[in-house]
């Protein structure tokens, strides 16, 4: 990732090509990670060229929790182009809602750049409480514990959808 805009709204570092392929590889071993890349559908109908229509990624992360109940979310729409249309928003809900009803997830945690209002407004229309904000990693903490009525919003927002399993 090159963008400087990017690298400071997800507090990432410069990585070469070769670093992000390599980066993937060991995501896809780590039982402690889950990614779903972001595909532009409408880049996709035109194409049907995967390649050509990522414009992002989101992530789980768990740490040190064994059933998985604690995840840490994440999400990087990272084609300006790509911005603005609400995909953000979709993959982010569908890949909560996989959290929910596939790994059993209960709680939620996302760590946002403090001038990121975006992401920041995106997570509290989405049920998240802030909860703490740290001045030396200049970053705010979102918390989102995943209750009944809480599920029964997300169910009804995400609607219909079909998961693919895919080796």
């Amino acid at each position: 990732m090159q963008s400087e805009e990017l690298q400071r709204l997800t507090a990432s570092e410069p990585l070469t090509l070769a670093e992000e392929y390599e980066m993937q590889q060991s995501w896809m071993r780590d039982e402690n990670k889950c990614t779903f890349i972001i595909l532009d559908r409408d880049t996709y109908d035109k194409t049907q060229n995967e390649i050509e229509a990522m414009v992002g990624d989101t992530n789980l992360f768990f740490a040190n929790d064994l059933d998985h109940v604690v995840a840490e979310a994440e999400i990087m729409i990272a084609e300006t182009q790509a911005r603005g249309k609400h995909i953000g928003w979709r993959a982010m809900l569908l890949m909560l809602m996989y959290g929910v009803t596939s790994l059993h997830v209960r709680q939620y945690v996302v760590k946002i750049t403090r001038d990121n209002q975006i992401s920041i407004n995106m997570f509290e229309k989405m049920g998240f409480v802030l909860t703490s904000t740290s001045e030396v990693f200049n970053e705010v903490t979102l918390n989102r514990i995943v209750d009944d009525s809480w599920i029964t919003w997300l169910t009804a927002t995400v609607g219909e959808y079909d998961v693919i399993e895919e080796d």
